[in-house]
This record gives C-alpha cells, structure tokens and sequence, in this order.
C-alpha cells in the first residue's frame, strides 16, 4: 500500500523516516530479516529459516505496495532500514472483513527510541483509512517489554494461549516464496510432538470509525 512518508524525531535526536516498504530496500530487507531473528527468541522465524532470494524479495515487496489491503511500513534512520511494520486483513470473508492482524519488529540498536510507539501510531491511523475497525496481535507471554508497548498503544490482553507441545512441521526451504510472512508456520506434517512453544498472549485494539 502506498501511503505519504511521515518523519519523526527520536529520544536520541536523530530523525526517523516512516516510509512505505518497497523493492528498493530488498537488499536490506533481507539482511534485517536474518539479523533481528538472531537478536530474539520472540520472534516467528529462526535465522536459518530465512530463505528468501533477493528476487523474491523484490517481488514480495512490489505485490505489498500495489495491494490496498497490505500495509508494510519501513523505518529509515540515517539511510539504514531500523524495522519492517506490517498490516493485513485476516481473512476474506464478511463476518471477519473488519479485522487486521499487526506484526512489528526492530534492530535491537534502535530499541527505546520511540520507533515502535510511532510506527503502531501511525499504522493504526492507515488501517483506519482502509477501513479495518479492529486490530490483533500476539505475543508471547515472557515478552514484557512488547506487551508495554502495545498496552501503550491502546491494546488489551483478550486471553492466553498456554505452552503447548507443538506439531513437526514442513521444511521452510521449500515453501512458496509468495506466501505471506504472516503464514511462517505451516500445516503439520505428523503429529509427533516436536518442542514446546512458549504461551503467547492475544490483544487486540478498537479503532476509530472515519
């Protein structure tokens, strides 16, 4: 979706573009993608399991910015992408059209510098003007600094999901590149107990009508 940059000033004093995400910062991409995996364990994807070409990237990021109904917002510090926003609607049909799902991640260098607080702000004001009236996201539980965030944000816990066995699952490599980067975990393959995955927290946030 192409929506006008916005530039903020950080607690640092340096200024912070919010920007539409394009086929201009695959490169980038790419590497923030294999780096910020490493610097958490909260996040979707282990480093490894980051296997996108750089064409693939070009072309996931061009489909992003043509699609009305996906919003994926890069901050840009000093030239250098900080972290990758992204909104989506959750599905299709109409009992379920006025959702939108939210997933946010950063450099841990640019943690604390009101990045995150900005770019939740002003991706809640793009999903009100594609129409969406409420937002979800997850997070898992042991994750306190997120979860201040986003109850500075305006979201409320709605229930938790306990630590679970999880299903083995397809080998990543293989996946359809076209696949949303919201979809990392894939349908079981078996139902042999694998790991254990961690309790993660459901939140959601009202937005405003236009």
């Amino acid at each position: 979706m192409h929506f006008p940059e916005k530039t903020i000033t950080l607690k640092d004093g340096r200024t912070c573009i919010l920007r539409p995400n394009g086929p201009d910062l695959a490169d980038q991409m790419l590497e923030y993608l294999k780096k910020t995996a490493g610097e958490t364990d909260f996040l979707l994807r282990n480093q490894d399991e980051v296997n996108y070409t750089y064409e693939d990237e070009v072309a996931i990021l061009g489909r992003v910015l043509e699609d009305p109904y996906h919003i994926m917002m890069a901050a840009v510090v000093d030239g250098k992408a900080a972290g990758n926003g992204s909104v989506f609607g959750i599905g299709a049909q109409r009992k379920i059209q006025h959702r939108c799902s939210l997933a946010i991640a950063l450099y841990k260098e640019y943690w604390g510098l009101g990045i995150g607080t900005a770019m939740i702000n002003y991706l809640v004001e793009l999903a009100t003007k594609v129409g969406w009236n409420q937002m979800d996201l997850e997070v898992v539980a042991e994750n306190e600094q997120a979860q201040a965030l986003y109850r500075k944000c305006g979201f409320v816990e709605t229930g938790r999901r306990p630590k679970r066995p999880a299903l083995r699952r397809r080998d990543l490599s293989r996946r359809d590149p076209d696949v949303s980067r919201s979809e990392g975990l894939m349908g079981p393959r078996d139902c042999e107990p694998a790991l254990l995955l961690e309790p993660t927290i459901p939140f959601k946030k009202a937005l405003p009508f236009e």
